[in-house]
């Protein structure tokens, strides 16, 4: 008996298949998924809608039912029952309806004073605003209408009224539209209180205002300053603007300026400073390695036995290093003695080459020796190494000691108080000018404060020495800042410690008004004579004065006209601001 198999084709479903598939079904309830969120939402919002809708023509149907003399709202132009704000449920939902009733002066016979008939509240216009949220944000609905007066006959407006126009614009003086107005009076019947809105002319006119004085503006917008006029106070006893007043028959202008707010950063250093690094050779905890050399009681000497020797510093690394300033030595160097000076890189090994130090590969004999030239960023640590020999044993020359002068900083100075002033003013009192702006601050622990929401202006930052113990010795730039609309600005300020008397002079070319570094200002009085090199912000900074009006000042810098005054008065915290030629 013969017996055959043949081997089948039939596979089963791999992981493969089951992947692709699964992913294919997903792709197609997913689709199908959002359609019907897609259509749901639609749903609603068209549901939304059609309650907007009927909410608004609700409104608009009870002003129409309303005499003429009655269609008004509440604290509004002209005076009414109908609310000016509300919220209203319907099906679920909450919405806000918003309603607005003004008068309008048809061009038809004339507008303003040019009104055929001196009539300019020729009809009512009513807008109706029913807002409410949904997933696309907030939604509005807006029907407006026309109301003629009763058989087409114009009516002044009662009380005695007149016509209230409100203009805003920008810092450039463009009209602004879209800004909000809010207008206040409770001393005048009916009462004012309304917001409204500027339109494409930058203008919120209201006809119909009731006359009497105390009309209280404010304007604003979102993301930008406030403009507004100022009731008297016991220290505001001059406000500008003050409130305005209407008066029967006339037109009532304000303009108010407003334009987007900006930030400003301030930062508070101690100003970059001087300091030595210095080894009296008291003992060998500054020296890194010697040969042939004794340390003790205030030198650094060649032993007798030996006629070189050689003594090398322990690593000098300041911490915030500006500027490597001068190498300083003293020594004793009897005849037939010599001592050179090196500098070595931190790690005491490579010499800092000549291009960097001039001389230093054949070593220094005379101090002091200047260092400015050296990079801090390619040397931040040095070494100083001394070489000292004699002819014979037994003449024994000294190092008595030895510096290395530097600049360090600026470093955070925390913590801070200081008082940050705009120029605009909003009147006078008793005390002198009202500022619109005027704030005090603290720099807080990490020397660094950003104040948001500041309107276009020029703010001055000063400080207060005998609380602080801080006077400012430089700002970049030199204080009061301007602040353009919208800017995001930032200010250094640096610190020295606080003296009765201090003078800070900024140099500035007269032809583009840029700051001028390392400007030589020079100041003299009789018993005084000092040269401050003006620093990156292009400003020196004097300390420790005495206060006289005897002071001369010579200001120089390259390129540049030499400007000289005497007579110069320092008293408490003065500054000057020179303009070289």
């Amino acid at each position: 008996m013969r017996w055959s198999a043949t081997r089948g084709t039939e596979r089963g479903i791999t992981l493969l298949d089951t992947v692709v598939g699964t992913a294919l079904m997903l792709v197609v309830f997913l689709g199908i998924g959002a359609a019907f969120k897609l259509s749901i939402d639609v749903v609603l919002n068209n549901k939304a809608q059609a309650g907007a809708i009927a909410l608004a023509d609700e409104r608009m149907e009870y002003i129409r039912s309303l005499a003429y003399a009655s269609i008004g709202t509440v604290g509004g132009i002209p005076s009414g029952t109908i609310p000016q704000s509300e919220s209203v449920s319907l099906n679920g939902l909450t919405y806000t309806r918003r309603t607005l009733i003004e008068y309008v002066d048809d061009p038809k016979d004339g507008l303003g004073a040019a009104d055929q008939n001196h009539i300019t509240s020729d009809y009512k216009a009513a807008k109706v605003d029913i807002s409410w949220t949904a997933k696309g944000g907030t939604r509005h609905i807006t029907i407006v209408t026309r109301i003629d007066p009763p058989n087409g006959m114009e009516t002044a407006c009662t009380p005695p009224c007149g016509t209230l126009t409100v203009s805003v614009v920008n810092a450039a003086s463009a009209p602004l539209s879209g800004a909000s107005v809010s207008i206040v009076n409770s001393s005048v019947s009916p009462a004012v209180n309304l917001s409204t809105f500027t339109d494409t002319t930058g203008t919120a006119n209201l006809i119909g205002a009731p006359t009497g004085s105390g009309y209280a503006i404010v304007v604003t917008n979102s993301g930008y300053s406030t403009a507004q006029t100022y009731t008297a106070t016991a220290q505001n006893t001059n406000p500008n603007p003050g409130n305005l007043t209407v008066s029967n028959g006339q037109t009532t202008t304000g303009t108010f300026a407003i334009d987007v707010l900006g930030t400003k950063t301030v930062n508070t250093w101690q100003q970059i400073s001087p300091a030595t690094w210095t080894d009296p050779f008291s003992d060998a905890t500054e020296i890194s390695t010697s040969t042939n050399i004794s340390v003790a009681a205030g030198t650094a000497k060649l032993i007798s036995s030996a006629t070189r020797g050689e003594v090398q510093s322990i690593v000098i690394q300041p911490t915030a290093l500006a500027q490597w300033a001068s190498l300083t030595w003293s020594s004793t160097q009897p005849s037939k003695t010599t001592v050179r000076y090196y500098l070595y890189d931190g790690g005491g090994v490579n010499l800092i080459p000549n291009s960097q130090l001039p001389g230093n590969s054949g070593g220094f004999a005379a101090s002091p020796i200047n260092l400015a030239n050296i990079s801090t960023t390619t040397y931040p640590s040095l070494r100083i190494d001394a070489v000292l020999m004699a002819s014979t044993t037994g003449n024994t020359p000294t190092i008595d000691q030895w510096s290395v002068g530097y600049t360090y900083g600026p470093v955070p100075l925390p913590s801070l108080a200081f008082s940050m002033r705009g120029a605009k003013t909003i009147g006078s009192g008793p005390s002198g000018s009202v500022y619109k702006y005027s704030q005090s601050f603290n720099s807080g622990a990490t020397a660094s404060l950003t104040i948001p929401n500041l309107e276009w202006d020029s703010y001055l930052i000063t400080v207060s020495g005998t609380s602080t113990g801080y006077d400012i010795s430089s700002a970049c730039n030199p204080q009061p800042e301007a602040l353009t609309p919208g800017q995001s600005a930032t200010t250094n300020l640096y610190f020295a410690a606080h003296t009765v008397n201090s003078f800070l002079v900024d140099v500035r070319a007269a032809s583009t008004g840029a700051l001028i570094p390392n400007a030589s200002v020079n100041l003299t009085k009789t018993g005084y004579n000092t040269t401050i090199p003006t620093d990156s912000c292009g400003q020196a900074f004097f300390s420790g004065l005495t206060s006289s009006s005897a002071y001369s000042i010579s200001v120089s810098a390259a390129g540049h006209t030499t400007y000289s005054a005497s007579g110069v008065t320092v008293a408490g915290t003065s500054r000057l601001s020179v303009s070289l030629n």
